[in-house]
């Protein structure tokens, strides 16, 4: 087998890796999923909570939003969620773009990472206005496309090509943790990329 003795610099290099990206869910919250017609919702927050799993094992820095909660129009994140995040604080707002709450892009900027792992409700407002921001702000932005949803099909993929025409570079929650855990030899993380993975996929 000619597996690397050594990693690429997992720093600079061009992929996503557990020492360069962040993950950022914005709006996983009663509301917001209830009313997603894009995709089957029950597969929705498995696939969003995979994303969740992904980044806890890696170690990503997370960063959590809700809106409204405070002012109690609206409930906090739902609990799949936050049965994996234990105790991440959630930013909460009331703007709607979340790169408009000062906390929060303090927040995402005290990472220090400049590949953001993004995931919101909607598709089509709560991830394309904070990641289009976030672009110009000088980040790369990966949307999870199949632990998103619209509040329909097309909205979704409208806001999903307004992004990749901004530049976002777009994954799978798959993708991501195939991309982070890139190869069998890192037998640290191995039992629980498998037991996310091949658990949600059915093998």
């Amino acid at each position: 087998m000619t597996s690397p003795k050594t990693i690429r610099d997992p720093l600079t290099d061009q992929m996503l890796t557990p020492q360069n990206a962040s993950l950022v869910i914005i709006d996983f919250q009663p509301v917001q999923v209830g009313s997603i017609t894009s995709m089957d919702r029950r597969m929705l927050v498995a696939n969003v909570t995979a994303v969740a799993r992904t980044a806890k094992l890696y170690g990503l820095p997370i960063v959590l939003s809700t809106v409204n909660v405070e002012t109690g129009r609206n409930q906090p994140t739902i609990h799949q969620i936050m049965e994996v995040l234990g105790d991440v604080r959630a930013i909460d707002r009331t703007s709607i773009n979340a790169w408009e709450d000062e906390e929060f892009v303090a927040a995402v900027k005290a990472t220090g990472r400049k590949k953001l792992i993004m995931v919101a409700l909607w598709t089509e407002v709560c991830l394309v206005f904070p990641a289009l921001d976030a672009m110009k702000a000088g980040f790369e932005v990966y949307p999870v496309v199949d632990a998103v949803g619209g509040t329909s099909e097309e909205a979704h993929r409208a806001g999903l090509q307004r992004l990749l025409q901004a530049g976002a570079q777009p994954t799978s929650w798959v993708q991501l943790s195939c991309e982070l855990q890139r190869d069998w030899n890192r037998e640290a993380t191995v039992p629980g990329f498998a037991d996310i993975v091949f658990a949600v996929e059915g093998h």
